[in-house]
This record gives C-alpha cells, sequence and structure tokens, in this order.
C-alpha cells in the first residue's frame, strides 16, 4: 500500500479492537451486576459498570508492552461509542466534546482507582462505593458482591492469554467463583 493510500484510506485498523469492546460491553451489561450488586441500570450505572470492567481489561492489558497500539485503538472505539451514546440520547453537537472529555477523565481515573486498589493495597470496595454508587452506599451484601465478583475477574484476567483477549475471548462469567 502506498503512502497516500494508507493517509487517505477509509481502512479504520482499530476495527480489530471491535470483538473485545463488545465482549466489554457484554460483561458490563451481565443482570448480576444490576440484580445482585445493585448497580443503578441508568446511563451512569450502566457507563460505571462498563468502564469498570473496561478498566479490568486495560489493567490487563498494559502488562504486554507490545500490545500498546491495540489498547490505543480500543480507547478509541470506546470514545466513538461515548460519543454515539450522546448524540443518541440528545446531547448537542456544541458540547458533546467536552461530555466526552469529561467521560474519558473518569475513564483514566477509575482505572487509576481500580489499578491501585488489585495492585497497589487500596481498599477495592472504597474505589467501588466512589467509582460505581458515586459515594451512595449500597447494601453491605451488594457491595461485598461487587466486590468479590470484580476481584475474581481480575484474577481470572490475569491468567487469561493476551491473544484471547484481544479477540476478544475474555473469561467466562460462570466459571469466575463467587
Amino acid at each position: 500500500m502506498s503512502f497516500f493510500n494508507k493517509i487517505f484510506s477509509r481502512e479504520k485498523p482499530n476495527l480489530e479492537m471491535r470483538p473485545l469492546y463488545e465482549a466489554i460491553v457484554r460483561e458490563g451489561r451481565q443482570l448480576a451486576w444490576y440484580e445482585e450488586g445493585q448497580v443503578p441500570d441508568s446511563l451512569d450505572g450502566r457507563f460505571d459498570m462498563i468502564a469498570a470492567i473496561f478498566s479490568m481489561v486495560m489493567i490487563r492489558l498494559e502488562k504486554d508492552q507490545q500490545l500498546e497500539q491495540k489498547v490505543a485503538w480500543l480507547t478509541e472505539i470506546f470514545i466513538s461509542d461515548m460519543d454515539g451514546q450522546l448524540r443518541q440520547i440528545g446531547i448537542g453537537d456544541m458540547i458533546v466534546g467536552k461530555h466526552v472529555g469529561r467521560m474519558m477523565g473518569a475513564l483514566g481515573g477509575r482505572v487509576g482507582a481500580y489499578r491501585e486498589a488489585l495492585q497497589g493495597g487500596a481498599d477495592l470496595e472504597d474505589a467501588i462505593l466512589r467509582n460505581i454508587f458515586r459515594g451512595e452506599k449500597p447494601d453491605d451484601s451488594a457491595l461485598t458482591f461487587i466486590a468479590q465478583r470484580l476481584s475474581a475477574y481480575h484474577t481470572a484476567l490475569q491468567a487469561h492469554d493476551s491473544n484471547k483477549i484481544v479477540t476478544g475471548n475474555l473469561p467466562e462469567n460462570g466459571s469466575i467463583a463467587q
């Protein structure tokens, strides 16, 4: 492919990461998070849960330096989807960029909070309270459910092959110990 073809090509190399993004969204929409875990089934609650799963995947993939470009493509897909979702609910062109920027900041904060909780010794339940429940404490059983399940998901991802993850083959929900 010539230089000009590469520059003006309509091909999107990030589409390679679409199956992974779709798997992340599927996991974040599992009913157990909302029923047993009491995550609010709202736009914010869905964003928070998808961001939590996205964070778990990002924490896992950042271990493999050769995947940096693919992680960037995955993030591009996330941004594009959030942009589309905001437009679909009626956010206008003039402010959609600000909303997407805030969402990306929120995602970055969540990745950092979950990384610190899962790898740095911070309290995972505190990170969940701030980032999923936004300070509104749910029942203790729901908080414990989310913490145990995210921790188990993180552990399962750590043992999962990077190449499988990149193709959208994430650990099965049913195989994660509760």
